[in-house]
């Protein structure tokens, strides 16, 4: 699959699922990240993109962002949610990646924990590997998916493990799956500013978006229906 039809579809799929984010202006969306220590080289950028997503969506409406991340020798970190660039900015800085085992299944299930008291828009994640049993996470997956959240997977590298994994989570919950490396940073942050807008502002600014950034030459407005 090139990567033309790989942003696509992951495009083409954050405008059709969870219709009822199109109802409100205040969108809630966890971040997810795997911080083990193959990951240092890139959450300085990832810290970035998380302060883009707040720039984009404040003219449409409120973003609250939580961040998760998993590290070190069963070390899970949850935020409080946070709704301005500047305190999720500083949060991420004082985090630093430590070598470990990947804790995909608890991300999965602490958001269908916090999805049956409060209302989530979106999962996003980001990681490299998976290094855990597939059927815990599956299960997890399905129960996500049976609460509505979909799960937007950036997929770092070329562990194909690790994109089995994440293309039967994405498949499960109704959410997309898209590949990036080194090189792609400034698509990745184009893609997640784009979940982050239809989160707030709906179909329409996501449109807006595409055009705005230059992604309608990968994705036709004729796409939308």
């Amino acid at each position: 699959m090139s990567k033309k039809l790989t942003v696509d579809q992951f495009l083409a799929r954050a405008e059709v699922v969870n219709p009822r984010l199109q109802e409100h202006k205040r969108g809630r969306l966890m971040f997810a990240l795997d911080a083990t220590a193959s990951r240092q080289p890139t959450w300085d950028q990832a810290a970035q993109i998380q302060g883009d997503m707040f720039v984009e969506t404040a003219g449409l409406g409120a973003l609250d962002i939580q961040l998760v991340f998993f590290r070190g020798f069963n070390e899970f970190k949850v935020s409080n949610w946070i709704n301005n660039a500047e305190g999720l900015l500083r949060l991420m800085a004082r985090v630093f990646c430590a070598a470990g085992q990947t804790q995909i299944r608890k991300v999965l299930q602490h958001a269908v924990n916090q999805a049956k008291k409060e209302q989530i828009d979106a999962l996003i994640f980001i990681g490299d590997s998976c290094e855990e049993d597939m059927d815990p996470i599956v299960a997890a997956a399905g129960e996500l998916g049976l609460v509505g959240v979909p799960v937007f997977l950036f997929h770092e590298g070329i562990d194909p493990i690790a994109e089995y994994c994440f293309r039967e989570i994405s498949r499960l919950t109704g959410g997309a799956y898209c590949h990036f490396d080194s090189s792609s940073g400034d698509m990745l942050k184009k893609l997640l500013c784009a979940v982050a807008v239809y989160t707030v502002g709906g179909k329409n600014e996501l449109e807006k978006f595409i055009d705005d950034t230059g992604l309608a030459t990968l994705l036709p407005p004729s796409q939308f229906k």
